[in-house]
């Protein structure tokens, strides 16, 4: 999956607000067919992100495109699935997955749908939303290979707070436990790994505050709510040019050093070896994929 910093959620039914979100510099947006679409809204809904994907992926060609569907025990999710698998979508938010089996049954119904509308290539991005699916976030995170992120939750009044019964605080402490668990299986997966969700609309500073020490824990990326947060979640989880300059200094010192037959050296005052320029090989390899993006959207807003 690519490295998204920001994916906005913007309720299905409301088609004029999908060129806020486009607007915003969101790296993906979740059109929503769940929680945010009443219930006598959500078949007419349907048709109306189906018709939204297709007229953003004309003009967008790299803005990442999901759907979240209704949950399977809604029965509602093939139908959503029928209409909104459509050329152009990126992938399916999967709300409410709690087993490696859960997966198993998207995958089943998004193979009838990818070969009867002419689409391939579908990934996943799963919440983690149940006390099950915390327990169970490994074996979810490594169910298929369309499980592209998965999302490590904080949120202050949604599903997760509900479900665990914390009381929530900026520093965190209370989910830290769910957090770290969750992104190690990204980590083991190999899976984008993404923070959610600030829900305080006016404050961001605080916003701020808390994508970056989403950020100091490991996750890459950040669920947004409201187009405002965009541009604070994306230069929260874009890399610096300081810290570019610093790792490309880093390989350049210890591939020079390697050559001399040295293994460890002083850079900058800390010493390296070869797993710190492993680490940064890797950070490099993220950064310049961030980089090549917004050149291309830059040169696209022009």
């Amino acid at each position: 999956m690519q490295p998204y910093r920001s994916v906005l959620f913007v309720p299905g039914h409301r088609p004029a607000w999908v060129a806020k979100a486009l607007a915003s510099g969101a790296d993906a947006i979740v059109l929503d067919l769940e929680d945010s679409v009443p219930q006598a809204e959500k078949a007419a809904a349907r048709a109306t992100v189906a018709e939204s994907i297709r007229r953003v992926r004309a003009d967008n060609p790299d803005v990442g495109l999901f759907v979240r569907v209704n949950p399977l025990n809604t029965k509602m999710t093939g139908a959503d699935l029928e209409e909104v698998v459509v050329p152009g979508l990126t992938g399916i938010f999967a709300p409410k997955v709690e087993q490696a089996t859960d997966v198993l049954r998207y995958d089943a119904l998004l193979d009838h749908f990818e070969a009867r509308n002419g689409v391939s290539g579908l990934e996943y991005i799963i919440p983690v939303e149940t006390v099950r699916a915390i327990h169970s976030c490994l074996e979810v995170a490594t169910a298929s290979p369309r499980v592209g992120a998965m999302i490590g939750p904080t949120a202050e009044h949604a599903d997760i707070a509900r479900a665990v019964g914390y009381e929530w605080t900026l520093e965190g402490t209370e989910t830290l436990y769910h957090r770290s668990r969750i992104l190690l299986a990204c980590r083991e997966a190999g899976i984008h790994a993404l923070t959610g969700l600030w829900e305080d609309l006016e404050n961001l500073d605080g916003l701020r505050e808390f994508a970056r020490r989403g950020r100091q824990l490991g996750f890459r990326g950040m669920i947004a709510i409201h187009p405002s947060h965009v541009a604070v979640i994306n230069d929260v989880f874009t890399p610096s040019d300081a810290d570019v300059a610093f790792y490309r200094g880093l390989v350049e010192a210890y591939e020079k050093a390697a050559a001399e037959g040295i293994g460890a050296l002083r850079y900058r005052g800390v010493h390296i070896d070869k797993a710190h320029y492993d680490k940064a090989l890797e950070w490099l390899e993220r950064a310049e994929r961030l980089r090549a993006r917004d050149a291309t959207n830059g040169e696209e807003a022009k």
